[in-house]
C-alpha cells in the first residue's frame, strides 16, 4: 500500500519557542487553544448548545416580551441565534466556529436581557 507510510513528515518535529511568542497570548490565542483541545468533545458542545437554547433562551422572548414589554424584535434575534446555531452544528462546522457562535449567542441573550429589565 502506497498510502501507508511509516516516517513521520518532518513538520511534525518540535519547532523552537521564543519569549515573543509567549508573551503573545491574547484572548484570541487562547480561545482557540482551549477550541482545539476540545475537538474531541464536538458532539457534547452539540448537545449542549442545544440545551442551553431549548431549554433558556427560547423561552426568553415569551417571558421578556409579556412581563418587560419588550419589542417583537426579541423574538427574531432568538430566533436566528438558534437556527444559526443548529445549521452551523448539524452541517459539520468546525469547532473554533460552532464555539464562538455558541458564546456570542450567550453575550447576545444577556445583553437582551439586561435592556430589556432595565
Amino acid at each position: 500500500m502506497a498510502s501507508l507510510k511509516t516516517l513521520a513528515p518532518a513538520t511534525w518535529a518540535l519547532q523552537p519557542q521564543t519569549a515573543d511568542n509567549n508573551n503573545k497570548a491574547n484572548l484570541r490565542t487562547k480561545f482557540s487553544q482551549f477550541a482545539d483541545g476540545q475537538k474531541e468533545n464536538r458532539t457534547l458542545w452539540f448537545f449542549i448548545n442545544l440545551v442551553v437554547h431549548g431549554v433558556l433562551f427560547l423561552p426568553l422572548p415569551a417571558v421578556l416580551m409579556y412581563y418587560f414589554d419588550a419589542p417583537g424584535a426579541v423574538l427574531a434575534i432568538t430566533m436566528c441565534c438558534f437556527f444559526t446555531n443548529l445549521i452551523a452544528n448539524m452541517g459539520g462546522a468546525g469547532i473554533r466556529s460552532t464555539m464562538l457562535l455558541f458564546f456570542a449567542s450567550i453575550t447576545i441573550h444577556l445583553l437582551m436581557i439586561l435592556i430589556a429589565v432595565i
